[in-house]
């Protein structure tokens, strides 16, 4: 395993949800998680044209003295040693910088200015501007531990869209799970579509690993996710076109995360596809 996803875990069962949930996407995505047990509520992270500062709530630093212990003992129950990351680079005493040399990172809703706010139907904004400065996808999870079944990719037509397909067929090559593209037509053809992948050399590859494209036709956005499978982790491009538009920055991000409580695999406009 070459790949790492970096995981800031919170001692809470809460918390000990998530983690599942990263360890289960490593063991599918062959990567190595990396957690991180925070000792104070802030951190920065050095971006090449951003430094985001994140704000954990203060249910981070539940129970410290147990912290290591529980988390260690998931990683050993999934068969994997621990790997505890400990910052070496403060900013401030209080303020440790993390590094952004990951392959992949858990980033819960709750990483925000506005805790309060959080919840299913709302991405706070320290978590956008990861997604918007990192090199690597952000992986949101659902509340609850759910192992997923496949995988969908939400396909607008945009070159974000194009990184969201790319990483979906790596992920059918690890994982071995059927994938599934979907993509809302808005006034095009399904050749438009096609034709885009075909152009971005990609049609090989889906013919090979892809196991349908679903188009919908016409409808709200509501309606037209009830067809994404409950047990499907959902890739999507950020900063899209078409049926991601606006998933994670826009005036539609409150009601497609509401609608949708699948673990989303994000892609930003400065991601590096894995090799």
């Amino acid at each position: 395993m070459d790949a790492k996803l970096f995981h800031i875990f919170r001692n809470t069962p809460l918390g000990r949800e998530t983690l599942l949930q990263s360890l289960y996407f490593c063991k599918q995505a062959d990567a190595t998680p990396v957690v991180y047990i925070p000792r104070h509520t802030k951190f920065l992270m050095y971006f090449e044209n951003d430094v985001v500062q994140v704000d954990l709530d203060t249910s981070y630093l539940t129970a410290p003295g147990s912290a290591e212990n529980h988390a260690a003992e998931l990683l050993s129950d999934n068969g994997m040693d621990p790997d505890f990351f400990q910052p070496k680079n403060f900013t401030a005493s209080t303020l440790p910088d993390i590094p952004t040399h990951f392959d992949f990172m858990c980033c819960p809703r709750s990483i925000s200015d506005l805790s309060s706010k959080i919840g299913l139907g709302y991405i706070g904004p320290r978590v956008r501007r990861i997604v918007n400065e990192a090199h690597f996808p952000v992986l949101l999870t659902s509340g609850v531990f759910k192992p997923w079944k496949r995988i969908a990719v939400l396909f607008g037509g945009s070159a974000n869209a194009l990184n969201a397909l790319k990483l979906g067929l790596r992920l059918r090559r690890t994982s071995g799970m059927p994938l599934v593209v979907y993509t809302l037509l808005e006034g095009k053809s399904e050749e438009d579509y096609r034709s885009i992948v075909r152009q971005a050399h990609l049609e090989d590859d889906f013919e090979r690993h892809g196991d349908g494209w679903h188009f919908f036709e016409d409808g709200p956005i509501e309606e037209n996710l009830y067809d994404i499978p409950h047990d499907a982790l959902t890739v999507v491009g950020a900063f899209g076109h078409g049926l991601i538009k606006d998933m994670v920055f826009g005036s539609m991000v409150e009601k497609i995360q509401s609608v949708l409580p699948n673990n989303l695999l994000v892609v930003g406009p400065k991601y590096t596809s894995l090799v």
